[in-house]
């Protein structure tokens, strides 16, 4: 059988992404603030599902995520494969960003299991541009998630970060900050204290952004739930 084009396999791709679509999906996603101006409304678990079906593809992925629909901007984070993806393509991607869920899905799909996660993560953090930024402590929170046998010094200098940019008032910003500090400080019981230290540093800093954080990251880390898991 004829080994099938790339233009092919996208145009195969679109076809099923159209079978699924959901314009009532898409009404709902603009309320959270999915604001992509090209989308299907299809559903995560259904992009999953098509990742699999498709497997790990570098050249395709670029290829999707050139096509600037929510969709196939989610699915190359899902089939790229991360040993390939260079540093120049995370910050043109990054670069890309224009609403939470896809610099989310683009960190915890993909950015986090490349070789330059925490060394963009850090970079990040202090970007002027609203996306890229949460990029940075988005990946902070994913590290912090996924790579469970990391030694905890590696989230010291995140802590510094964290503090440094609580004072960041815009919305998604704030949020990831919190999410950053949260993960680590669900890691285990010495990183829970030094998360609540930093939260509570935070706690003094004289702007809402700094106090809403605080406040958030307190909640969930002293809560009985977290602590009796940590125990």
């Amino acid at each position: 059988m004829r080994k099938r084009t790339r233009e092919y396999e996208i145009n195969e791709i679109l076809s099923k992404l159209k079978t699924l679509a959901n314009p009532r999906a898409i009404e709902g996603m603009a309320k959270y603030g999915i604001t992509s101006s090209k989308a299907y409304g299809v559903s995560i678990p259904n992009l999953r599902k098509i990742a699999r079906e498709i497997g790990t593809n570098h050249e395709l992925a670029k290829q999707l995520w050139k096509l600037d629909i929510r969709e196939t901007r989610i699915l190359a984070t899902l089939i790229d494969n991360p040993k390939l993806v260079t540093e120049e393509q995370m910050d043109e991607w990054a670069n890309d960003f224009n609403y939470w869920e896809i610099c989310d899905q683009c960190c915890m799909n993909l950015f986090v299991n490349t070789d330059f996660a925490y060394k963009k993560a850090i970079e990040w953090s202090s970007s002027e541009k609203e996306f890229v930024k949460r990029a940075g402590f988005a990946l902070m929170a994913s590290l912090a998630f996924k790579y469970r046998k990391t030694n905890d010094e590696l989230f010291d200098e995140f802590f510094q970060l964290i503090k440094k940019e609580a004072s960041d008032e815009r919305l998604y910003v704030k949020k990831a900050v919190s999410w950053a500090l949260r993960q680590i400080g669900k890691r285990n019981l010495v990183l829970n204290k030094k998360a609540i230290e930093v939260a509570k540093e935070i706690q003094k800093i004289n702007t809402k952004s700094a106090k809403w954080i605080a406040s958030d990251v307190l909640r969930e880390l002293t809560s009985k739930k977290v602590q009796a898991r940590l125990k």
